[in-house]
């Protein structure tokens, strides 16, 4: 008899969920509820490599310390992060400092976040900063602490910091 570890059940068990997640399930009613397609909708298929796009512009930059008007992998301020991310994630052009950036698009609530929005911080009483908002109350930014990093908008300092979210439509012509 073949002996299991238990990393190989988990593998098992969670294969097994997944493929039975992609089948329908009758509801009460008779009507089936919506199912996962084995072909990915368009819009599905670019959230997906919007996400993907991002998160390789995160991984190059993981870590870098944070430096005051820095642009380059020897340090890099949080309006940089952000200007570099938006530039080489999709191609599209933001201002350089935070006040510009805080400037675009629409404010949005915080309910109606969504991922790619840009955040905002009052952390002091002239200083501001920014990050994008991932989803599910997290973002990526130039942190002065730790570097490029991911924090959480729950956290007691950025909770209490928070400003705004604003989304960022179209890319903004800049000079």
């Amino acid at each position: 008899m073949l002996s299991y570890s238990k990393s190989r059940i988990l593998i098992i068990a969670t294969v097994f969920i997944l493929l039975n997640g992609c089948s329908s399930t009758p509801t009460a009613s008779g009507q089936s509820l919506p199912t996962l397609s084995h072909q990915a909708e368009p819009e599905q298929i670019a959230t997906e490599q919007k996400e993907a796009a991002l998160f390789e512009v995160f991984n190059q930059w993981r870590g870098v310390p944070y430096q005051l008007g820095g642009k380059s992998k020897d340090g890099i301020d949080c309006s940089a992060f952000v200007q570099i991310a938006f530039r080489d994630a999709w191609q599209q052009h933001l201002p350089r400092t935070t006040y510009s950036q805080s400037r675009l698009g629409a404010k949005i609530g915080y309910a109606q976040a969504q991922y790619g929005d840009l955040v905002f911080f009052k952390t002091a009483s002239q200083t501001r900063h920014v990050g994008v908002y991932i989803g599910n109350k997290r973002f990526m930014h130039a942190s002065t602490s730790q570097g490029v990093m991911i924090s959480r908008l729950d956290n007691p300092y950025w909770a209490s910091t928070f400003w705004q979210f604003r989304r960022v439509e179209a890319a903004p012509q800049v000079n």
